[in-house]
């Protein structure tokens, strides 16, 4: 059972527990690119550690071998480095604070722009 009671404290907790997705495309896209971009990640990783393999064939000097096992080794570094990493989303309350004041700002744009028009037309002869 929860122990915060007033429903003021349950708002409060939900606007900083509770987070949205900010990437900047659709919802639903995320579902699928998140998996699909940890996916093609994990193969980069795989295909760098087996490129450096694949040219070792038949009897070869252990020298050679071992240079292969660190190219390859580095290879996998490098690319976990510069692999998939998502976006961490944005606590609730970011967001709304975000979308009032963008929705104000437009809201208040559009009213310049009819008054300004408005002055325009009252001073345009006809």
């Amino acid at each position: 059972m929860s122990t915060v009671k007033s429903p003021s404290e349950k708002k409060t907790l939900s606007l900083k527990r509770d987070r949205r997705n900010t990437y900047g495309e659709n919802a639903k896209a995320s579902r699928k690119n998140i998996p699909k971009g940890k996916q093609t990640s994990h193969q980069m990783e795989r295909r760098a550690a087996s490129a450096p393999l694949a040219k070792i064939k038949g009897t070869v000097p252990d020298e050679v071998i071992d240079d292969a096992e660190s190219a390859s080794k580095q290879a996998v570094i490098e690319k976990r480095r510069k692999g998939f990493k998502k976006s961490p989303d944005q606590p609730l309350r970011l967001v709304l604070k975000e979308k009032a004041t963008n929705t104000t700002n437009s809201w208040k744009a559009f009213g310049d722009l009819v008054r300004k028009e408005e002055r325009v037309g009252a001073s345009r002869p006809r």
